[in-house]
């Protein structure tokens, strides 16, 4: 052995005899079980995997800055935020939804867009996708859609009838299906694509005084899309292109970055505008709130280990940093259980200590103990609140912003029903070529679906967005709109 090689231990940091050949009783065998180095390589392979996340398994990931270029400090006290020139490290995860890890990056369907921002107030999450809307507005819905989005249970296989039965008695998803089925339903790369919050979350300032604002993240790249041929040829011969892509760009020195704007509503706006403004299948025109920049996010280094950096990444829009608060929006509201939980079951109750999750200031607090735990578990520091002990206490001054709540404890539905509005004016904005292919991608999408029934429902709701749209869609699936739709 060289003296300059290292050697190769157990994981208890003793030296390895041989790593080519198990111990065995004589030449031939049988091995045996006091080979404690065979046991563990074994017994450690068979625990390599994690689960997977069940929505958002697939991404990429890498390491950057956030940059401030516009000081919102009246806005938010949140220092991430505020003063010019200022920088903070982070992370940022890129994802398709639906598929299982080893799926095609060039499938159509959204793409998650996460970011973790470690800051001095401690580490704050934006937890959103590449469209600034989703397919349902209340988390109770969640698992019913994912499931649609999964496999049969019998057939294990890829379900349309299951898609748009659940999509046609969903006529809030319109407006996500019509982005989804557009050209922007498959991003031509992770760094051709913009991001967005997708819920309505609320800024305050030093002062204590609030705003409404949706997050808006803009490629410098420009936006460019894949056609479905394309798509479906790459997902073929390449499918981890998107991955593969990332990492080549930031390898070669080709620093990926997107603009962050803000659009920011007045607190007493969201009781008078035209559309809820916590319903997360809404936009907020940006001709009534236009775009205010903040910053730029720029991805400039790769990670050393996909499973330890990427993989074990884990995100929460409930991780939160003072100067920004949560809204009423229902959606909002159950994914703030929801992502938390899942990475206490997916990767552990310490996820947060794992070096790529860890903030980069001192955490204090009187959680102890739990599967698995690598640090000091606060020593011998008392581990309960009030305590004599000059132990950590809160900051008042760090509450959560308050907002008047009313109203009889009930399950009730969002008060507006407009399901329709938003996607006819997508629709309109199109071109003739855009459209085309939107209704090409539409029908080609529907034509499996086994029930003529599903299909109806369907184009019923294309045509209350806009007439054309329905009519084009029944024509391709030689079908025509129902009778009571268009009166």
């Amino acid at each position: 052995m060289a003296n300059n090689e290292q050697k190769l231990t157990t994981s208890w940091g003793a030296p390895v005899g041989d790593n080519q050949n198990s111990m065995t009783a004589g030449h031939r065998g049988p091995t045996l079980l006091q080979d404690v180095h065979l046991l563990e390589k074994l017994a450690h392979f068979n625990r390599e995997r994690v689960p997977e996340r069940v929505v958002h398994a697939k991404g990429a990931g890498a390491h950057g800055y956030f940059e401030v270029t516009n000081d919102v400090s009246k806005y938010t006290k949140a220092k991430v935020f505020n003063g010019v020139g200022k920088r903070t490290p982070l992370f940022a995860r890129f994802s398709t939804v639906a598929g299982e890890l080893g799926s095609s990056d060039t499938v159509r369907d959204p793409r998650g867009f996460a970011i973790k921002f470690y800051t001095e107030d401690g580490n704050y999450d934006i937890v959103g996708n590449n469209t600034p809307v989703f397919f349902i507005r209340d988390a109770i819905k969640f698992p019913d859609f994912i499931h649609t989005q999964k496999r049969n249970p019998q057939t294990h296989l890829k379900d349309p009838n299951a898609v748009w039965d659940f999509w046609s008695l969903s006529p809030e998803a319109l407006h996500q299906v019509t982005i989804l089925m557009s050209d922007r339903g498959i991003p031509a790369t992770l760094r051709h694509m913009n991001g967005y919050g997708s819920h309505t979350f609320k800024w305050t300032n030093e002062d204590g005084d609030g705003v409404w604002i949706k997050y808006h993240f803009k490629t410098e790249q420009g936006v460019k899309n894949l056609a479905p041929d394309v798509a479906a040829k790459i997902a073929g011969e390449n499918p981890d292109y998107h991955i593969e892509d990332l990492f080549n760009a930031i390898e070669d020195g080709n620093y990926p970055a997107w603009k962050l704007f803000v659009q920011i509503m007045p607190l007493e706006d969201a009781n008078t505008y035209r559309f809820d403004p916590f319903d997360v299948t809404k936009v907020w025109s940006q001709k009534d709130y236009p775009l205010i920049e903040v910053g730029r996010m720029v991805l400039n280094r790769n990670h050393e280990n996909y499973f330890a950096e990427v993989e074990q990444a884990t995100f929460s829009p409930g991780t939160l940093v003072p100067g920004v608060d949560v809204s009423p929006d229902k959606m909002l509201q159950g994914r703030l259980f929801a992502y938390a939980d899942a990475h206490r079951y997916r990767v552990g109750v310490q996820h947060n200590h794992l070096p790529i999750n860890r903030p980069k200031v001192e955490v204090n607090n009187y959680q102890r103990d739990g599967q698995s735990r690598f640090d000091g578990n606060g020593g011998g520091k008392v581990n309960y609140e009030p305590n004599s002990y000059g132990g950590p206490v809160d900051s008042p001054e760090n509450k959560q912003a308050a907002y008047p709540v009313t109203g009889i404890a009930e399950n009730v539905s969002y008060d507006h029903h407009d399901h329709y509005t938003q996607a006819g004016d997508l629709y309109r904005l199109l071109s003739v070529e855009e459209r085309t292919r939107l209704v090409d991608n539409i029908v080609a999408a529907m034509k499996p679906v086994e029930k003529d029934e599903i299909k109806l429902r369907q184009i019923g709701h294309f045509y209350k967005a806009d007439p054309e749209y329905g009519k084009r869609i029944a024509e391709g699936l030689e079908l025509s709109v129902p009778n009571e739709v268009q009166k």
